[in-house]
């Protein structure tokens, strides 16, 4: 039992170290996947269209829903206390500061990280990353790279959406509730909306794509030879991913509050 423990922890220890390294590497290929990566320019086209274009409708969704309760919870209780105003920096905190990034995180997660992690797993069982490395390509910079910066870019921009869309719809719910000049709303949400909310926002979706993106690549290519692993890879993409965005979400929460 001490053995198989003892067997686990260095297993765990020795993806962990991996893991680094691979992030490592993808990032000294960024500079050479611009002067020379033509050919994977449109492997990043892709993924910014896969992960932020064709998830904007579930995005936009969510987002209107998530500031419709806020308001139809939010408001009604503040205005109990007198305190109607509280409502805006209530909506900037939820929306724009904590569920945004993790949820779209989630959202890319369940779309991008399976598909990107049995992709590559795909490739690996093909032998096609053996192709690459036969004519001289580096498969981390025409492969990871490119979902790499995809992924992160587009958990970028997906958060920013999710925020405007969170923001604005809500400003209709709030119009049934409690009608109000469409000035008197927006400049409210400005003066409550500080540098810090929008820091720790875009430090959030970063870090998540980041995270996801090489999550689900490592587990792509830690497949062997059976074609049955593939659909493994992408089970364990989306585990991981999960995880350890949650983990990232409560350390730079607590960092921020802390400072």
């Amino acid at each position: 039992m001490i053995q198989g423990l003892g067997a686990t922890i260095n297993k765990k220890f020795s993806d962990g170290l991996y893991t680094i390294g691979f992030f490592g590497k993808t990032l000294r290929g960024i500079g050479p996947f611009f002067w020379r990566g033509q050919a994977s320019h449109r492997v990043l086209t892709l993924q910014i269209l896969f992960t932020f274009v064709e998830a904007l409708g579930i995005s936009s969704l969510q987002a209107m829903a998530i500031g419709a309760a806020v308001n139809v919870i939010g408001l009604p209780i503040l205005a109990s206390f007198s305190q109607s105003k509280l409502i805006y920096p209530l909506l900037i905190t939820i929306i724009t500061r904590e569920l945004g990034p993790i949820l779209t995180a989630f959202i890319i997660i369940a779309r991008s990280a399976t598909a990107i992690a049995t992709e590559v797993a795909g490739m690996v069982v093909s032998h096609e990353i053996e192709a690459y490395i036969s004519v001289g390509i580096d498969p981390v910079e025409h492969i990871a790279v490119p979902r790499f910066l995809g992924v992160t870019a587009s958990l970028v921009l997906l958060n920013v959406y999710f925020s405007f869309f969170g923001l604005v719809g809500s400003f209709f719910i709030a119009q049934i509730i409690s009608p109000m000049p469409p000035t008197d709303y927006f400049n409210n949400i400005l003066q409550s909306l500080t540098m810090a909310d929008i820091l720790v926002s875009l430090v959030k979706s970063v870090t998540f794509g980041m995270i996801l993106a090489i999550v689900a690549t490592v587990q792509g290519f830690s497949v062997e030879r059976a074609s049955t692993e593939v659909p493994q890879a992408g089970l364990r993409a989306v585990g991981k991913a999960f995880a350890w965005c949650v983990i990232a979400d409560l350390a730079i929460s607590a960092l921020f509050y802390v400072l």
